[in-house]
């Protein structure tokens, strides 16, 4: 079908439009990923779903669209017999200190294999590539790099430049348009390692959001796919617990919410802060991670909660 019938479908505002099923959906993001129609059709479809919002069964078809255009990475699997946790970034840090290559290492320092993926800059924010970089650990491109760097134990990222070309055009409409479009959304949920067959490596993606109707929205996905996943409101949009406070985790095994994994969130006033950096500067956060590497300063506790309750779900998946 044409781009022009499925806008006709979804653009009819919040009321009138419809939802799209999953074959419709990726029928849809392929032509939109693939630049089969124009840069005035791409922004008509963007800004019809900012206004609808995504259903499950279009967010199933955009998702797979997208996976069906990452690179091969089935390589470096074989270099993670405990499996892989899969951390999408795609926010950065714009007041707190961008921790996401802490919960990383962490992930590392117990045998897990990390992926890290998102873009490299973004104005006015600190990417994790940024701290990546600083912190002196593995930025790759391809799988025979993303091997190494979990041969040598540690974590990886890579920008989405190079994991789904397409996906990186269509996220830089965003400063087209001025909105961000599905393809943030549909980046946050990205596994390149979740179509394995049932006998392959398990991975586990964490899915955060920052406003609590995505949080609806998300838990409908993961349990529509079958999903393993962490589902948690992220730290500014990274998917990272918030090193002062205890935020809510609710593990996914196979689509199936498992209590047991779950983390429940701290409330009340807090008696006491961690000690962070001075700055959310690339730099004052990885001199934070190092400090941490190296035992000069603890790890903040909800990072070390998160990163247990993902080596536990690990441990039960594989």
């Amino acid at each position: 079908m044409s781009i022009a019938a499925y806008i006709k479908i979804i653009g009819r505002g919040k009321e009138g439009a419809r939802s799209l099923g999953v074959e419709e959906a990726r029928d849809l993001f392929e032509q939109v990923l693939d630049r089969q129609v124009t840069d005035l059709e791409i922004g008509a479809f963007c800004l019809a779903m900012r206004i609808k919002s995504e259903s499950t069964e279009e967010l199933d078809g955009f998702v797979q669209a997208s996976h069906a255009r990452c690179i091969d990475l089935s390589g470096a699997t074989q270099e993670a017999p405990q499996g892989i946790v899969v951390l999408p970034s795609y926010n950065g840090a714009r007041k707190l200190p961008n921790l996401t290559a802490l919960l990383a290492w962490e992930l590392s320092r117990q045998g897990v294999r990390v992926l890290v993926h998102g873009p490299s800059r973004d104005p006015g924010r600190v990417t994790t590539a940024r701290v990546f970089d600083a912190a002196g650990l593995p930025i790759v491109s391809d799988a025979s790099a993303l091997q190494a760097a979990w041969q040598a134990g540690r974590p990886a990222f890579m920008d989405i430049a190079d994991l789904c070309p397409p996906m990186d055009k269509l996220l830089a409409v965003r400063w087209t348009i001025g909105l961000r479009t599905p393809a943030h959304s549909v980046a946050k949920l990205l596994d390149p390692f979740a179509a394995a067959s049932p006998d392959s490596i398990k991975s586990i993606r964490v899915v955060n959001h920052t406003h609590p109707e995505y949080a609806i929205s998300m838990a409908e996905f993961i349990q529509h796919i079958h999903a393993n996943a962490m589902l948690m409101r992220g730290t500014e949009g990274e998917p990272v617990a918030d090193a002062r406070r205890q935020p809510k985790c609710d593990v996914y095994l196979n689509g199936q919410r498992a209590q047991e994994l779950c983390l429940t969130p701290e409330e009340g006033v807090l008696t006491s802060l961690p000690e962070l950096p001075g700055s959310h500067s690339a730099e004052d956060t990885a001199a934070y991670i190092h400090a941490i590497q190296v035992g000069q300063s603890p790890m903040p506790p909800a990072i070390k909660a998160q990163a247990s309750a993902l080596v536990q779900a690990l441990a039960r998946g594989t």
